[in-house]
């Protein structure tokens, strides 16, 4: 008798939530972590190329930390399509202006750069402080350890 293997289907995973207090978190082991739940490959179920990761939420986004001298010397840059029109900011600079937009571009950095990673992405929610409006899906604390 052949034992056929396990291939999940896109309704059939259940996806939980989860929790993360970004806290004086390191932010490259915090954005290793969130892209493996968002993967998926915390579960057995996990197969690469299919959907099976969960929701994270993550609050206190402008209190991470970095090691070194990254807050002046990594820069975040975009263009703005213009001749001569490249800007750049300090990790300093988007912190105080658009803190969610560091989690999100350093989870984005470990997804796949694909359908399926824009898929992922959108299952990160991420903001300022310790109020979100996703205590009704009742999400879990992570352990980032």
């Amino acid at each position: 008798m052949k034992q056929k293997s396990y291939y999940p289907k896109a309704g059939e995973v259940e996806a939980g939530w989860w929790h993360v207090d970004a806290s004086d978190q390191n932010l490259g082991r915090l954005a290793s972590r969130i892209a493996q739940v968002l993967i998926g490959k915390h579960k057995p179920e996990y197969t690469p190329g299919v959907d099976v990761g969960d929701f994270v939420v993550v609050t206190h986004c402008e209190k991470i930390a970095v090691t070194g001298t990254k807050m002046e010397d990594k820069m975040y840059y975009r263009h703005t399509n213009y001749p001569g029109g490249l800007k750049s900011k300090s990790l300093r600079q988007m912190l105080e202006s658009s803190p969610d937009r560091v989690i999100r571009e350093a989870v984005w950095g470990m997804l796949p750069h694909n359908k399926l990673g824009r898929k992922l992405l959108k299952k990160l929610k991420v903001y300022e402080g310790a109020e979100h409006p996703h205590a009704p899906q009742n999400p879990q604390p992570l352990d980032l350890n």
